[in-house]
């Protein structure tokens, strides 16, 4: 590492352990002063890697964030412009900090027994801003983390994030309680308020500065086009491009090749089309633990984009549930087991997660497949409906 580094890495540990804060902060001016976006995931890549879990390195983010505020926010960097993938994502910031004023107030009256429908609407209208949240998760995430390996840090957003939506959660579940807990309630409108608020700062002091000198403009170009599998959050959807990432990346179409196996044959786009029409979301990871492919339904249970083809598994999951993930293939490596299976309840669904080891004729490791299915009418199904049945 550099010696500015080490020496960032230094004054952090101090902030860590609330040690001589004051004094530190004179004795490494001159680095705070220089410290980058950048540096910042490094730092927080240094932390992850030498133990320190996600949890604990949370704790000093925001202290950092605030010591090192006025560098940052002076930090020079090309704003993006209309057009621009995070163009879009810091006008639906701007939108939400609007929101996040009126919020404020909302909060500060502390009525909440007559404002019930008011406060509800509004947590809500908040919870919206998960379409964003998602944008990054799936597709600038994915970007970032492949240019270094420092970036493996936002992980550590991740998890700000799934704080952020868990008090969304448990703040409409108080809202509609019939004896309101007000204290509990006003406690967690405040780290709602103040998380989101965060999020926004985060990204744009820090996150956004850094993708916007490590990616390029094709880069951009194809994180933008992906962006419309979304919602856009508070703000009018964009005009789609008419550029497709076949078209940005000029691949080579495969429609006319042949794919020739034991029991048969498909064409490259026979087989598309068939993968796509099966009614489960599919999910293959590599021997080596990359995303290398997904199918693409008429309806996803969870959302993918094409910027997680290459990507570690592990960071395609919530930093909490990381270890679950890690078991299942250790097992289907050993050769322990061959399947797993969850169900969960979410958005009225019962979905069923079933997780495969792919193996060739001689037994060999090839990766794991991930098969979600909606199983609600299946589970529903009674008597028998035959084949001529009308």
């Amino acid at each position: 590492m550099e010696d500015r580094i080490i020496k960032l890495m230094d004054f952090v540990k101090c902030i860590e352990d609330g040690n001589n804060v004051k004094e530190k902060c004179e004795e490494y001016s001159s680095y705070i002063k220089g410290i980058t976006p950048k540096d910042l995931f490094f730092i927080e890549n240094e932390q992850l890697k030498q133990g320190e879990t996600v949890k604990e390195v949370l704790k000093s983010v925001d202290k950092l964030i605030n010591v090192f505020y006025d560098s940052l926010i002076k930090y020079p960097w090309d704003k993006p412009k209309e057009g621009d993938f995070l163009y879009y994502l810091m006008e639906e910031n701007k939108e939400l900090l609007i929101r996040l004023d009126s919020f404020r107030e909302l909060i500060r009256k502390q009525n909440y027994k007559n404002d019930r429908d008011y406060i509800q609407d509004t947590l809500n209208d908040l919870s919206l801003y998960n379409n964003h949240l998602l944008k990054l998760e799936n597709i600038l995430f994915p970007y970032m983390e492949k240019n270094a390996e420092r970036f493996e840090g936002l992980q550590i957003m991740w998890s700000l994030h799934d704080e952020v939506r868990d008090n969304l959660k448990t703040s409409i579940s108080l809202i509609r309680e019939d004896n309101i807990n007000e204290k509990e309630l006003n406690r967690l409108l405040g780290k709602v308020f103040f998380g989101l608020r965060g999020l926004v700062q985060k990204q744009e002091l820090v996150m956004f500065p850094a993708a916007v000198e490590i990616l390029d403009e094709n880069e951009f170009k194809a994180m933008h086009i992906q962006s419309f599998e979304y919602e856009f959050t508070y703000i009018d959807k964009p005009q789609e491009p008419k550029m497709t990432l076949a078209d940005l990346f000029k691949e080579e179409s495969l429609e006319k090749g042949i794919i020739k196996m034991e029991t048969g044959s498909f064409t490259f786009e026979q087989m598309e089309a068939v993968i796509n029409v099966l009614p489960v979301d599919i999910t293959f990871v590599n021997k080596d633990d990359k995303v290398a492919f997904f199918s693409k339904p008429n309806e996803r249970i969870f959302p993918r984009s094409v910027a997680i083809i290459g990507r570690d598994v592990r960071n395609c999951h919530p930093p909490e549930s990381v270890h679950v993930v890690e078991e299942i293939l250790e097992r289907f490596k050993k050769g322990e087991k061959d399947s797993e299976s969850f169900w969960i309840k979410m958005k009225g669904m019962f979905i069923l997660i079933q997780y495969f080891a792919v193996r060739n004729a001689e037994g060999e490791y090839l990766g794991t497949l991930e098969v979600g299915q909606e199983v609600s009418n299946i589970k529903s199904l009674e008597g028998e409906k035959r084949l001529l049945d009308s």
